[in-house]
C-alpha cells in the first residue's frame, strides 16, 4: 500500500536504571505479548545488505507502477540503517487479524463484492500505531532510548526486517509467513537507539508449494518472490489510479478492493491464530456488500460508510470504477440501471469503467 508520512518518534527519558541489554529484551518481548502482539523479534537496521539490490531490479524492470514513492526514495527504502542512523536496533512485531470464514467463498457471488480481508473493519495503521507506541513509551521508560515507531509508513522495508528478526519468511507471494500464524498478520516496526540482543532470521519452509503463486488470478508473479504489481489486483483496485488496462478487467471479477487469494491459498494457514483485536473483524455490510447499493453511494454517502476505514483514502470515484468493473463481469443484466447513473459521472475514469461494464453486460446477455 502507499506511504502515509513519516513514523512517530518519542523523545528519550530522563535518567533511568540500567538493566542488562537481555533483561530488556526479556521484558520487551513479555510486554509486546501482553500488549496483545502475537510475535515479536529483534534485528539491527542492516541485517538485509540485500534489499537495496532486489528494490533497484524491481523499480528497473517497471513492476512498481504508479507507486513514484518506491523509487523516490529508494536511497532509504533500500538501507533502513539511513532511515535513522542513530538507530541500534529494530524491534518487529506482529499483529493477527485472521478471518473468521473462508475469505474467497464472496467470489462465488458475482452480484457482490469482494473486499480483501484486512479492510473490511477499522484501518490498522491506526489501531496498530497506538499499540507500539504504547510498547514503546514502556521501552523508554524503563530503559531510556528513543524510539521511531512504524506501520506501512514511510520508507520501511518491513517484509524483510520482519524476516530478519525471525518473525517468518517471505513466502514465493513475497508475503510474510510464519509457521505459528500462517499469513494474516500485520507488521509493525520500533526502531529504537537501544543496542538489544537480536534474533536468528526466519527459515524459509515453502519448500515445493507453489499454491499461492498459482492461485493468482492475472499471473502477477514472474517467478517465485517476485510481484509484477502491475498485474497484482491488490494494487489495480488501490493504488492505481487510471483506467484498468482492459485486457485484465474480466480477471479483476468481483474483487473491488484489494485481493486475498495468494494469502488464503497458503496451507500454513492453518495454524493461523484468531485475531485478537474486536475492530480487525469483518463489519456484517462489507463481507460481501451488494454492488447495487455500493454504486449508487455518492460523495457523502461514501464517506459516511467508509469512515474510519482504509478504503476511505481512494475516494469514492476510484471505489466504484472497480464496483463498475465488478458489475460489468457479473453478467447480471438487473444491475444495468445501477451502472446508468455511473456513466454519466463527472469522473472520466469512473464514466469509462460504466460504459465498459455496459458494454459487456449487453455483449453477455446477446451471447445467452
Amino acid at each position: 500500500m502507499g506511504e502515509r508520512g513519516k513514523g512517530g518518534r518519542l523523545p528519550r527519558s530522563g535518567p533511568v536504571a540500567h538493566s542488562p541489554p537481555e533483561d530488556i529484551y526479556r521484558k520487551m518481548k513479555e510486554r509486546a505479548l501482553a500488549e496483545g502482539f502475537a510475535a515479536v523479534g529483534v534485528t539491527r537496521p542492516d541485517a538485509v545488505p540485500e534489499i537495496a539490490e532486489r528494490l533497484a531490479a524491481f523499480v528497473g524492470q517497471g513492476w512498481h507502477g504508479d507507486m513514484g514513492w518506491m523509487a523516490e526514495r529508494m536511497a532509504w527504502r533500500g538501507n533502513p540503517a539511513a532511515l535513522w542512523p542513530e538507530a541500534r536496533s529494530v524491534i518487529m512485531l506482529a499483529e493477527p487479524y485472521t478471518p473468521e470464514g473462508d475469505p474467497t467463498e464472496v467470489l462465488g457471488h458475482p452480484d457482490r463484492g469482494a473486499i480483501s480481508v484486512y479492510a473490511q473493519n477499522r484501518d490498522y495503521h491506526d489501531i496498530v500505531k497506538k499499540r507500539l507506541k504504547r510498547l514503546g513509551r514502556w521501552l523508554i521508560e524503563v530503559a531510556g532510548g528513543e524510539i521511531k515507531v512504524f506501520v506501512d509508513t514511510a520508507p520501511v522495508m518491513e517484509k524483510p526486517l520482519g524476516a530478519a528478526a525471525g518473525l517468518g519468511w517471505q513466502g514465493k507471494h513475497t508475503n510474510l509467513l510464519s509457521r505459528d500464524l500462517g499469513n494474516w498478520f500485520f507488521l509493525g516496526a520500533i526502531f529504537t537507539t537501544l543496542d538489544l540482543p537480536v534474533d536468528a532470521p526466519g527459515e524459509d519452509h515453502c519448500g515445493s508449494c507453489t499454491a499461492c503463486l498459482d492461485a493468482c488470478p492475472t499471473g502477477a508473479f514472474p517467478a517465485p518472490g517476485q510481484l509484477d504489481a502491475r498485474r497484482c489486483i491488490s494494487y489495480l483496485t488501490i493504488e492505481h489510479k487510471g483506467p484498468v488496462p482492459e485486457a485484465l478487467r474480466p480477471a479483476l471479477g468481483n474483487r473491488i478492493y484489494g485481493c486475498d487469494d495468494c494469502l488464503a491459498a497458503c496451507p500454513w494457514n492453518k495454524f493461523a491464530v484468531a485475531a485478537q483485536e474486536s475492530r480487525y473483524l469483518a463489519r456484517d455490510d462489507l463481507t460481501a456488500p451488494p454492488l447495487a447499493a455500493l454504486a449508487a453511494l455518492d460523495d457523502a454517502g461514501f464517506r459516511a460508510k467508509f469512515a474510519g476505514s482504509p478504503i476511505k483514502r481512494v475516494g469514492r470515484a476510484r471505489f466504484l470504477r472497480n464496483v463498475a468493473y465488478a458489475i460489468g463481469n457479473s453478467g447480471d443484466a438487473s444491475l444495468v440501471p445501477a451502472l446508468a447513473p455511473l456513466a454519466r459521472d463527472p469522473d472520466p475514469v469512473l464514466a469509462e469503467a460504466a460504459r465498459w461494464a455496459l458494454a459487456r453486460l449487453r455483449a453477455a446477455q446477446y451471447i445467452l
